[in-house]
């Protein structure tokens, strides 16, 4: 049985560190998004994920970490969602 979505992010946002995460569907539409994470930034996670798996498109989906000073935002694209967690560092 697949867990709602809202218990995953529950369950994301207990972690340590852990502000943020957004759910985008393919057309990067927000599907869900809580803590910090902005909805108005689903569009361009899914475009980083979309891009990224071209740079090897034999490959498995890869995992995106974009870096600044004092906070991570981490992507994966699972075929039909995308998903960002945004931690600090």
């Amino acid at each position: 049985m697949e867990k709602n979505l809202e218990d995953v992010m529950d369950e994301i946002l207990v972690h340590p560190d852990v502000f943020g995460c957004l759910f985008a569907d393919q057309r990067g539409l927000c599907i869900a998004a809580k803590g910090k994470a902005s909805k108005d930034t689903a569009g361009y996670i899914t475009a980083i994920a979309h891009q990224a798996a071209k740079l090897e498109p034999n490959s498995k989906m890869p995992v995106i970490t974009l870096e600044s000073e004092n906070q991570m935002c981490i992507i994966q694209n699972t075929g039909s969602i995308t998903g960002a967690i945004y931690k600090r560092t």
